[in-house]
């Protein structure tokens, strides 16, 4: 019986690994989604806990509050697909665990707050990691203005966002645009682990079907 579009998609995807420096909005949002499509192997990152001030717009639930972030989304990624493998690191990153942690990784998803943060990264990877792609999200906050949400490609780096909206006490991060953004990230993972996927033959021109 031939394997189905995407049966093969995911089975495809199954090969790779992706690093994954952040579980806030974006890099919570952006691991479910590629566990979804069937990426076999995930490497998170983060530090920090679950807070009920993050449930507007992570992908947490009430009775985790508390909990380490690596370890909660780990818990709900392998609800979602059991044969998924998770790595979690509860950690600051720095350069060298950077280098390191994703020394293994096909593409890696930059998903920080900080700007310093998001510039360290950007900076080790490109510099230090040659042949790693990295995805980056600048630009999510408040709500409204899809349209200016746009990817800007350079060599290895693509940033996902709008570039100009920063979290401000009048200018939230939301729900909607952070998951506009966190998927728009996944996507462009997709884009380039499946760079090289061969689809299957439809099912009426497959060899069995052949008269």
């Amino acid at each position: 019986m031939p394997v189905s579009y995407p049966e093969a998609i995911s089975k495809y995807l199954g090969r790779f690994t992706v690093g994954i420096a952040g579980c806030g909005g974006l890099g919570s949002n952006c691991a479910v989604a590629l566990a979804r499509c069937g990426v076999g192997k995930l490497v998170i990152a983060d530090y920090d806990i679950v807070t009920l001030q993050n449930l507007n717009r992570q992908y947490y639930f009430h009775d985790q509050i508390g909990r380490l972030k690596v370890h909660a989304l780990r818990e709900n990624i392998q609800r979602i697909n059991p044969a998924i493998s998770v790595k979690a690191f509860d950690m600051k990153l720095c350069v060298s665990d950077v280098l390191e942690l994703f020394a293994g990784c096909d593409v890696i998803v930059e998903a920080f707050d900080k700007a310093e943060m998001k510039q360290m990264i950007i900076e080790t990877v490109l510099g230090q990691m040659p042949g790693k792609y990295l995805i980056s999200g600048i630009g999510m906050a408040g709500w409204g203005k899809t349209d200016i949400i746009h990817c800007l490609r350079s060599d290895r780096l693509i940033i996902c966002g709008d570039g100009v909206s920063e979290v401000t006490d009048t200018l939230p991060v939301l729900a909607p645009r952070v998951n506009v953004v966190a998927n728009m990230q996944a996507n462009e993972v997709l884009e380039i682990l499946l760079k090289e996927f061969v689809p299957p033959l439809p099912e009426n021109q497959h060899e069995d079907n052949i008269k």
